[in-house]
């Protein structure tokens, strides 16, 4: 079996998740290509030399440049701020490697296009990393749609909601600079729901949008600080980007739905999901209880009418690689296993990945048709 060499660009909390799914996926999945975690870079040569011994890769190293331009590196993870994707992206793709990278995609739609096009002018496989579609308990949920079991879409609701930028004391990170995020809780987290919304509803057409910024300073880090934990200075700096954002849809089906985006709200510590109903039937999705699909179907006898759980098992989607008893449970780094094993499969079949970086384009144009229409107060069409 072939086995390809990759290069992990960010040594935070993204590039340790990566990191351990790589080395789990071919123990539950038997991935058709390996994959050798040969290079971890970062700018920081004290923490790549500790994540390069903690994340077990063969080397460091503190210049992507170098690394993406090695003939031996065959696999590209960009795990850093937003600012430079489109930059690593851009310049892996050139020189032949394989992209999977974390998501937002970029700052811009327009960044995105220049992803997209050196993608397929080097024809690599790419892959944006929106994980949470990858929950067996989301594909479930599409596999449902797909089959008809539920009838015709009616109205879907969404929301992202996160508490960990609630508290006006939490220092000012990079996540709340416009220059390297791009958007704030709308790029950050908006963009998984947006991406369901897309799996299981199909393509926007038109939105309306209110985004606000709750909380316009914060203390400035003390040192080199990238995350939203840390010491804080007395020093203050602004923030320029949205803390929530709530926005109506159209889809081009014609169904209408609401989506709403906060990192501000107490209690709410990573809850990602949303509920469809339809003509026989319903579907909710919380991943704060990712191995659960509640569904209520319409012809359900009336002594038992209402909704049931359908627990994540071998009857569901990966369910026959992952655990062979409902129940017993999946986790985040299983999700993000179920993604490395999709995007290696892509890889060693020589297809298309999938959400990829098409999927990520359309996104970023649905992220700023939200963003035009929180300033003209108006329905604004997605490009």
């Amino acid at each position: 079996m072939k086995t390809l060499n990759a290069a992990v660009i960010g040594t935070g909390f993204m590039g340790k998740a990566h990191s351990v799914a790589m080395a789990v996926v071919p123990i539950i999945f038997e991935p058709s290509v390996g994959i050798d975690r040969t290079v971890i870079v970062d700018i920081d040569e004290a923490a790549v030399k500790k994540a390069q011994v903690q994340y077990g890769f063969r080397e460091y190293a503190t210049d992507w440049r170098e690394v993406v331009n090695r003939p031996d590196i065959d696999v590209v993870v960009i795990c850093t701020p937003n600012d430079s994707h489109a930059e690593i992206a851009i310049a892996a793709a050139k020189s032949g490697k394989h992209v999977m990278c974390e998501k937002p995609m970029a700052l811009t739609s327009q960044d995105g296009e220049k992803m997209l096009a050196a993608a397929k002018q080097a024809g690599i496989v790419h892959q944006l990393a929106f994980n949470f579609r990858h929950s067996p308990a989301l594909q479930m949920a599409h596999r449902l749609v797909e089959q008809g079991r539920i009838g015709k879409i009616l109205a879907f609701r969404g929301y992202y909601l996160q508490d960990w930028s609630a508290d006006p004391s939490t220092p000012l990170s990079w996540r709340f600079n416009k220059a390297k995020a791009g958007s704030g809780a709308l790029g950050d987290i908006g963009s998984h729901i947006i991406d369901a919304a897309r799996l299981l509803v199909g393509e926007f057409e038109a939105v309306t949008s209110v985004m606000k910024t709750f909380i316009p300073e914060r203390p400035l880090p003390e040192g080199r600080f990238f995350g939203h934990k840390g010491a804080a200075s007395a020093e203050k700096g602004t923030v320029d980007v949205d803390d929530t954002a709530i926005t109506m849809v159209k889809f081009a089906s014609g169904v209408h739905g609401t989506i709403e985006v906060t990192r501000n709200a107490y209690g709410h510590h990573n809850q990602m999901g949303f509920e469809i109903n339809a003509t026989r039937g319903t579907i909710a999705f919380d991943y704060q209880r990712l191995n659960e699909l509640r569904v209520a179907f319409a012809d359900d006898p009336a002594d038992a009418f209402g909704f049931r759980t359908i627990y994540s098992g071998p009857n569901q989607p990966y369910g026959d690689k992952l655990w062979p008893v409902a129940g017993m449970g999946q986790g985040y780094i299983d999700v993000k296993s179920i993604e490395w094993y999709n995007f290696l499969q892509a890889i060693a079949e020589n297809r298309p990945a999938s959400p990829n970086f098409e999927d990520g384009v359309q996104i970023e144009r649905i992220i700023d048709a939200i963003q035009a229409s929180a300033k003209s107060a108006a329905w604004e069409r997605v490009a």
